[in-house]
């Protein structure tokens, strides 16, 4: 999942598309969120642009472990490759991140950001 999509699961279930809820609750599915959803989280809330009840970011990964989510660390190949994902429209270098490490590790990342279709012609698997 995208930062927003764990998000939304964790605090706002209701905006996730029902394709999205479905795959995200199937037990047969293994749902991961990314160390860089939290990094992502933690900048966010420290510069104030993030604000999030009964919660502070430090708490999001023993969270998403009791929603059943696996999180998923970033591998230094991940990290030293990451130069290679073409620069097309999306600038976010978070989810520029996240959409690396889907493509590398042949994962559908679960995102409503429609700029992430961009990078389907180099691999990247998106479900909402």
């Amino acid at each position: 999942m995208d930062t927003h999509s764990f998000l939304w699961a964790l605090f706002s279930p209701e905006r996730l598309s029902a394709t999205a809820k479905k795959a995200i609750r199937d037990p047969e599915n293994e749902v991961w969120v990314s160390v860089i959803t939290f990094w992502e989280i933690s900048l966010k809330y420290s510069l104030g642009k993030l604000e999030m009840k009964n919660t502070i970011p430090d708490d999001l990964p023993d969270v998403a472990e009791e929603m059943g989510l696996e999180i998923m660390q970033l591998l230094p190949k991940e990290a030293a490759g990451f130069h290679k994902l073409p620069k097309l429209a999306h600038k976010d270098p978070f989810d520029r991140l996240m959409i690396w490490q889907a493509i590398q590790r042949k994962m559908i990342l679960v995102s409503k950001d429609r700029k992430f279709r961009e990078y389907k012609k180099h691999g990247l698997q998106v479900y909402w």
